[in-house]
């Protein structure tokens, strides 16, 4: 017989999230939603969405595996099928005890009951690990939709959330998300379900084979159990979801140590950060004692309803054998029948954890779905259809927060295939045009559109393939040079990606180094440096051909020689195309179509360079300023 202080053997696997596990490098087709089963949990209603507990994350898990019926009614028949057999087995084992008479020479039915034995325990192991088998198609499909979901989800919400954000803790919530629809899944279809089915067929047989007062004493030990076990996890959750809270805390503040290397390294301080990691870490460490302490009150408990309800079960048996009301072979049957039943009853408390903590990691990762989605396709939004190129702010005004206004009645053209250059001082609103041209904030005021289209009322997907951007900071991925270039347009052959290599002359360099186009190129792109990175970016751009480009002070962190060099590679690869330049030194948009100077969000004059320079203005005085800066030494 098994002990019954062992766990089940039937328990789910160790969930591996798809979020730790890298894309393939050079691989750029797109993921298509038809490869995932399941509904969205935009499905659910509104009404269970907005609720709150388990029944909520139970309601939004639904979609996710409703898409397999027939694997799940599979799984649903071997379930039947393993536990009556094991049910059975005390049965079985019981005719053998009362068959195996000294005084009876044949042997042919303790023979039979012995098979009979046998094959019944082959049945209970064998259909049990098909049915899991059956539904593990249905975990791991569920885990993979929601956390793509989750991930989809992300990328719509808006830079607000985004600039908000802890990467590390997001990241964290997403896998530990992922494994709880996993692990809640695994428990209640492994454990929750064949352990009631079970302790049913059992009650059934002991009212058939035995009388009432064994029933009623199983359910009473049930419910007692269940309800202690219930009231004392409810207790002890509070300080699992502290110790969640905790541990996202400390993974966010250690990505975002290391995401800040060298900045560390420039001020000394890396035991600064070891201390701030290790102050999260101990909160950590007395939320981890907390909780296992309160674990030893849950556990106690169980243990002593288990073993009152055991004790009386057997006393009823043992007196029952006593007055010849039962036979030898019935209290092996009660015995049996108990110690199987004590397995999943001392499970139930753990398996009851493993769900509250599924639900609890269930619950941060359907949070960040429940995130509004700041800016949406208009319905019925259509394809923004790219006639010339002209892009148009019409009296538009912008504000991050209602008390910060940031743009106030900006109004200007950028015809067909011109340059529009945007100068100001540090905060005068120049980054934020190309943010709103891009559709990452809507405006406050005012329309943007682009050849008459408001882009709010067409897709967003369209509006940001029309449009193409050098930015200040380029942030490469931690991948190939080919892959970073590749990006800006994914579906691009190696023929294409070179080419545009080569427009932003950056081919040359990429072949002399010994791994070529398969050089990895970092973290944030650190192993190349400003030049290199900001022509990257260009041939990305350039695969992207756009209609319109944005230079959003694209040279701005170089020196003066590799800047005058990309200086003239933008002005050749924006010819023809409409180009808005966000600009901070006023030598490299001299030959702009037209020149905005903006101060505290308005604009203060605009012209041509020498209508500018002319009228000894604002732009005058910056560009005075300018000059008298000391030039840099630029090394022979």
């Amino acid at each position: 017989m098994t002990d019954p202080r062992q766990p089940d053997p039937v328990k789910p696997k160790p969930a591996v999230t798809p979020h730790a596990t890298a894309a393939p490098r050079n691989e750029h087709a797109r993921a298509t939603t038809s490869e995932t089963s399941g509904a969205s949990p935009a499905a659910v209603p509104e009404k269970v969405r907005s609720g709150s507990g388990t029944l909520r994350v139970l309601a939004m898990l639904w979609p996710y595996i409703r898409g397999f019926p027939v694997r799940m009614a599979i799984a649903a028949a071997l379930l039947v099928i393993a536990k009556m057999a094991t049910v059975y087995v005390p049965m079985a084992f019981s005719g053998i005890v009362n068959h195996l008479d000294p005084r009876i020479a044949a042997l042919t039915v303790p023979i039979a009951l012995i098979a009979l034995y046998g094959v019944l325990r082959l049945i209970g192991a064998l259909f049990g690990q098909l049915r899991d088998t059956v539904f593990e198609r249905v975990s791991q499909r569920a885990m993979r939709a929601s956390g793509l979901d989750a991930f989809r989800h992300l990328h719509k919400l808006s830079l607000r959330f985004h600039l908000d954000r802890h990467t590390g803790g997001v990241g964290r919530d997403i896998s530990r998300g992922t494994r709880g629809v996993y692990n809640l899944l695994g428990w209640v279809v492994f454990n929750i379900l064949p352990t009631i089915f079970e302790i049913a067929v059992v009650i059934v047989y002991m009212l058939h084979k035995l009388d009432w007062r064994y029933a009623a004493v199983t359910l009473v030990t049930m419910a007692v159990y269940i309800a202690a076990t219930i009231w004392i996890t409810e207790w002890r959750t509070a300080g699992v979801r502290a110790m969640n809270e905790v541990e996202s805390l400390s993974n966010a503040r250690a990505v975002d140590s290391l995401l800040n290397y060298e900045t560390v390294k420039y001020f000394g301080n890396e035991e600064f950060e070891a201390r701030r990691y290790d102050a999260e870490l101990r909160r950590y460490e007395d939320a981890a004692v907390k909780t296992e302490s309160s674990l030893a009150v849950l556990n106690g408990a169980q243990a002593l309803v288990i073993a009152i309800g055991v004790t009386l079960l057997m006393a009823m048996a043992a007196q029952g054998v006593v007055a010849h009301k039962l036979s030898v072979g019935d209290i092996v049957m009660v015995n049996g029948w108990l110690l199987q039943l004590a397995i999943p009853l001392n499970m139930l408390g753990f398996t009851w954890r493993q769900i509250k903590q599924g639900v609890i990691d269930m619950e941060k990762m359907f949070s960040l779905l429940d995130e509004h989605a700041e800016i949406r396709d208009a319905p019925g939004a259509k394809p923004l259809a790219i006639r010339g190129g002209e892009v148009r702010f019409e009296h538009v005004s912008f504000r991050y927060n209602p008390d910060r206004a940031i743009l106030d009645d900006i109004d200007f053209t950028i015809p067909p295939g011109k340059t529009l250059a945007v100068v100001g001082e540090t905060g005068a609103g120049k980054s934020t045009l190309s943010r709103l041209l891009f559709r990452f904030y809507d405006v406050s005021g005012g329309r943007i559109a682009i050849d008459g289209q408001d882009i709010r009322e067409v897709t967003q997907e369209s509006l940001r393939a029309a449009i193409g951007i050098v930015p200040q900071d380029t942030v490469l991925f931690n991948d190939t040079i080919y892959y970073n270039i590749a990006y800006g347009r994914t579906d691009a052959t190696r023929e294409e990606v070179e080419a545009a290599a080569r427009a932003a002359h950056i081919h040359d360099f990429v072949v002399s180094l010994p791994q070529g186009y398969d050089s990895t190129v970092g973290e944030r792109g650190l192993k190349l440096s400003g030049g290199e990175k900001q022509r990257v970016a260009i041939a990305r751009a350039l695969l992207k051909k756009p209609a319109i480009l944005v230079f959003d002070e694209a040279t701005s962190a170089l020196d003066t020689r590799t800047e005058k060099i990309i200086q003239a590679e933008l002005a050749e690869i924006a010819r023809g195309r409409t180009t808005l330049i966000v600009a901070h030194r006023l030598s490299t948009i001299v030959d702009a179509d037209r020149i905005l100077v903006l101060d505290h969000g308005r604009v203060v004059e605009n012209g041509t360079h020498a209508e500018l320079l002319a009228r000894g203005g604002r732009y005058a005085a910056l560009w005075a300023l300018q000059a008298r800066q000391p030039s840099e030494s630029i090394p022979a």
